[in-house]
């Protein structure tokens, strides 16, 4: 059987966006359908590719996901770039720990010993060290661990990489096989429906000539009542999940929004010396009178800081959020009180119980990936490139989710079962 398909990617976050790119380069010719593009956890992330400095306690299953995700990020990067010369925004600059005080300096101490016995490259700094890295961090700090693996990248910029990508005439040479430049519908889904080849789901509404080919059809309906046939589709709505109609009830995914705030600020003119671009190199996850803060420093002199985490009512954005975020980063990096605000971005993450993310087939042809928390765009390689794999599995071979399919790749998706919660 021909792999070539018409395949919809519904959801146009990182990881949606990344999943149909990884389809289009296994020969699909993929539409992506969504409201918008990037704008929503996407739109808010710091873009931290930080498997070792994100550790928490109680999330061992969570760790080899993350660590094999990060270590897809040079080929993914290799191979967008003989796609398009846009940017994707990648930094290697590493990441520091701080811990601001005595009580906070126990707290970053024990986790950091957990992660060098799991062979984690975590390293104590003296204090004249610190200094020396970062000489614009606030005095009297009570211990730093160096995390040099652990880099980011600007997701917003990735966003614009991946969409020049996905609309690029491909160089059949350098990618033999790959599908045509990707379709933009937008629209929301509002049902998929599962429907005989030679069916349409309204005779009003026949389905497009160019979307007769391949398997078993999927019919898509979106909010303005038209219906597109595809041969598949990967389901990336995040937190839009429940809403969509036409999906097995034997398969709810338990996803609740957990909506953080993230701050951007610049560095003004009078903060720098010389050629300085910043007053700050490396990445910071500090914590502050037990309080977690981040501070991520773009090339061009911006800084993003985040992210309060709330289970709350509130969508917008919380004020005592904002002034603690503040609060905390000025105690570490005194500079941002100078630093101009330029935007304060809220949105919510699409939470699992466990902070893993559900990846799996809802029934052949027909994979849903979602609940990537605050990890979405650590985990959107491997996560796209699974989704993707699984995809390919199910209209291929006799056995699902088999050749496409390592057996480490099996491992990771068992720990992203879609019914691991019941």
């Amino acid at each position: 059987m021909s792999t070539s398909a018409s395949t919809a990617v519904i959801g146009a976050g990182v990881v949606g966006l990344l999943t149909a790119w990884q389809l289009r380069l296994a020969g699909h010719d993929v539409t992506l359908i969504a409201p918008d593009v990037a704008q929503d956890a996407s739109y808010a992330a710091a873009g931290m590719l930080a498997p070792i400095s994100e550790v928490q306690y109680g999330q061992e299953d969570l760790w080899p996901i993350m660590t094999a995700s990060r270590a897809e990020y040079p080929e993914f990067l290799a191979t967008l770039s003989r796609a398009t010369a846009v940017p994707t925004g990648y930094r290697e600059n590493g990441t520091l720990l701080i811990a601001a005080d005595r009580s906070d300096r126990d707290a970053v101490a024990e986790l950091a010993a957990i992660q060098q016995e799991h062979g984690m490259e975590v390293t104590a700094l003296t204090s004249s060290t610190l200094r020396r890295r970062e000489p614009a961090l606030a005095p009297g700090l009570a211990k730093g661990w160096d995390v040099p693996s652990d880099h980011q990248i600007d997701p917003r910029q990735l966003v614009l990489a991946v969409r020049a990508a996905l609309d690029a005439e491909l160089d059949p040479q350098q990618f033999p096989g790959a599908g045509d430049p990707a379709r933009w519908l937008t629209a929301t889904v509002t049902s998929v429906e599962e429907l005989p080849k030679d069916k349409s789901p309204r005779e009003e509404a026949p389905a497009p000539a160019s979307h007769d080919s391949g398997p078993a059809h999927r019919f898509i309906i979106t909010t303005d009542d038209d219906a597109h046939r595809f041969s598949a589709a990967v389901l990336v709505p995040g937190l839009g999940y429940p809403a969509i109609g036409g999906l097995p009830k034997t398969c709810p995914l338990d996803l609740r929004p957990i909506h953080g705030d993230v701050l951007r600020l610049r560095v003004t003119p009078a903060q720098l010396r010389g050629a300085e671009t910043h007053i700050l190199d490396a990445t910071v996850r500090a914590k502050v009178n037990g309080r977690s803060v981040y501070l991520v420093p773009r090339a061009d002199g911006g800084l993003v800081i985040g992210a309060s985490s709330r289970e709350d009512s509130l969508s917008g954005i919380h004020a005592g959020s904002v002034q603690e975020l503040l609060t905390d980063a000025v105690t570490v990096l005194p500079g941002v009180k100078d630093m101009e605000l330029i935007e304060i971005t809220t949105r919510a993450r699409p939470g699992t119980p466990d902070e893993r993310p559900f990846l799996g087939e809802l029934r052949p042809g027909l994979v849903v990936s979602t609940g990537y928390s605050r990890h979405g765009i650590l985990l959107a390689p491997l996560g796209a490139r699974l989704g993707a794999a699984l995809l390919q599995s199910s209209l291929t071979d006799p056995e699902p989710g088999t050749a496409a399919l390592t057996a480490e790749d099996r491992q990771l998706l068992r720990r992203m079962s879609l019914t691991r919660h019941r």
